[in-house]
């Protein structure tokens, strides 16, 4: 295979950055890609790949450190937009949700206040801390209490989001066991982005809510 060297080289090389310009296509370092709740198959890939730790210590802890809800306009919030995504017929002052209906998919409850609607951490705050957040800086807590890109935050009934409280797969899992593949794929991708250790216990639940699943699988 002929290669190409000395100025000609350096010519060609100019050339095609030029051209990547042009295009608004200029290489750029770029943050990591976050994983995707994509279906079984890669959540047990994912989890695979999870350090397995004992739980922290809660010394120290406090909701404060991971700060939310942040600001998404004016008298609205991180709250309003999960409730404005997971919500049908929803009704708005400005960006504020005053109304619509709510289908919890940890229970199948049914709620048309938004009073009644809970924003879910889907890991809870107090076990991030035990798995490794306690390391982090405010900051990085807040951007992880707020994360809407990932599937961390989910409205649900008021009544399971307190049962769950801030247990693992182990111990809580939701009463719809339809949801219990996405509940594990969702826990799964949340701590892999976020690189949270898991528990021995913790990931045999989670390896056996993730056995048949399938790919893509909504349930």
């Amino acid at each position: 295979m002929r290669t190409t060297s000395g100025p000609r080289a350096a010519v060609i090389a100019l050339a095609a950055t030029l051209t990547l310009g042009v295009a608004g296509c200029v290489p750029q370092d770029e943050p990591d890609t976050p994983p995707s709740s994509d279906g079984g198959g890669n959540a047990v890939q994912q989890l695979g790949q999870l350090t397995v730790a004992t739980a922290g210590s809660m010394k120290g802890y406090s909701r404060d450190h991971f700060p939310h809800w942040r600001d998404t306009g004016k008298n609205c919030d991180v709250r309003d937009s999960i409730l404005q995504r997971d919500g049908k017929d929803v009704k708005l002052s400005g960006c504020n949700v005053v109304g619509g209906r709510w289908e919890s998919v940890y229970d199948g409850r049914s709620a048309a206040d938004p009073a009644d609607v809970d924003i879910d951490h889907m890991v809870p705050l107090a076990n991030a801390w035990r798995s490794g957040a306690d390391e982090w800086d405010d900051r990085k807590r807040g951007d992880f209490a707020n994360d809407t890109t990932r599937p961390q935050l989910l409205a649900v009934s008021a009544s399971s989001n307190r049962s769950k409280g801030d247990q693992d797969p182990s111990q809580w899992k939701p009463a719809n066991r339809e949801y219990w593949c996405k509940y594990a794929e969702s826990w799964v991708t949340v701590k892999h982005y976020w690189r949270l250790t898991v528990t021995t216990a913790e990931k045999a639940a989670l390896t056996d809510m993730l056995e048949g699943c399938t790919v893509g699988s909504e349930s």
